[in-house]
C-alpha cells in the first residue's frame, strides 16, 4: 500500500490529517523555516490526541544543517524528550561543513533514538554526493529519506528519485517538496511506495480587529491575518487516488 505522510505545523492540523485518512505525520513548527521542533506542549498533545503514527521533526533552527556543538545538544535533548514521550517515530538530519553527511554525531543520533524509526529529512537534498550518501544512510539503519530528488520540488527531481529507488537496499525513498494531487500519479508511476505532501491551504485568521501598522515580522509583507493549515479534503483526494492505484495494481 502506497503511504501518504502529511506535513502538519499543529495539533489541530494533524487531527484533519488523521480524519481525513492519512497514514502518517511529520509535525513541526514553523513553515516559515522549513520545520522546526515542536514545543513541547504540542508534542505532548500530540501523543495524547493523534492516533495514527507522528514522527516530530528535531531541527533545532531554521537555515543549514552544520550545527554548533550547543545546536547538537539541543538536538539530542529534543530526541530524547521525543522518545521518551513514546513517539514511533522522528525526522532528523546533519552535514558537515563540506556538505557530507555527518557520520560522526548521526551514530550518537541513531544511538539515541533506539527503536524509533529515523527519517533522514531534506538535509540530503543540499548534501554533495546523494549516491554515496544513501550508502551512509544504508549502514545507519535510517528507516527513510525524505528527498526532492536533490531538485527545489521533487517533480523535477523525478529522475534522481527513480535511480535513488532502484539504489536503495534499505532505507524507504519518500518523495517530498511539491507533492501534490495533481501530480501524485507520476510519483507512483516510478515505484515510490511513501509519498510526503502538506495538502493545505492558507486560511484566514478569525480575527475580526486586524490593528493596521503594526507586525511581529522581520517581513512587513507578511501576512499575519493568515496561516497555512491543511486541507482535510484534499488529503482525503490524495489518499483515495493512492487507493485506487493499489487497487488496480493488485488486480492487473
Amino acid at each position: 500500500m502506497t503511504k501518504l505522510e502529511v506535513c502538519c505545523y499543529s495539533v489541530d492540523c494533524a487531527l484533519t490529517a488523521e480524519q481525513a485518512g492519512a497514514d502518517r505525520v511529520e509535525l513541526c513548527a514553523s513553515q516559515a523555516d522549513g520545520g522546526i521542533t515542536p514545543s513541547y506542549g504540542t508534542l505532548k498533545l500530540a501523543r495524547e490526541k493523534v492516533t495514527i503514527p507522528v514522527h516530530p521533526i528535531v531541527r533545532p533552527r531554521g537555515g543549514d544543517f552544520c550545527y554548533s556543538q550547543s545546536e547538537f545538544d539541543v538536538l539530542k535533548s529534543d530526541i530524547a524528550c521525543i522518545r521518551d514521550l513514546g513517539f514511533p517515530g522522528l525526522v532528523v538530519g546533519m552535514l558537515d561543513a563540506e556538505g557530507h553527511i555527518d557520520m560522526p554525531r548521526m551514530w550518537e543520533v541513531m544511538a539515541l533514538c533506539g527503536d524509533l524509526a529515523v527519517t533522514f529529512h531534506r538535509a540530503f537534498d543540499m548534501c554533495l554526493n546523494p549516491k554515496i550518501a544513501l550508502e551512509q544512510l544504508t549502514q545507519l539503519g535510517v528507516a527513510r529519506i525524505l528527498t526532492s530528488g536533490q531538485q527545489q520540488n521533487a517533480e523535477v527531481g523525478l529522475p534522481m528519485l527513480r535511480e535513488l529507488n532502484q539504489l536503495t537496499r534499505g532505507p524507504i525513498i519518500m518523495a517530498g517538496a511539491g507533492v501534490r494531487l495533481t501530480n501524485l500519479q507520476k510519483f507512483v508511476d516510478i515505484g515510490l511506495t511513501e509519498l510526503h505532501s502538506s495538502a493545505g491551504r492558507q486560511v484566514p485568521s478569525s480575527m475580526r480587529y486586524r490593528k493596521a501598522g503594526v507586525t511581529m515580522s522581520s517581513d512587513t509583507d507578511f501576512d499575519e491575518f493568515s496561516r497555512y493549515c491543511v486541507d482535510g479534503d484534499i488529503v482525503a483526494a490524495m489518499k483515495s487516488t493512492l487507493q485506487f492505484d493499489d487497487e488496480i495494481s493488485r488486480t492487473a
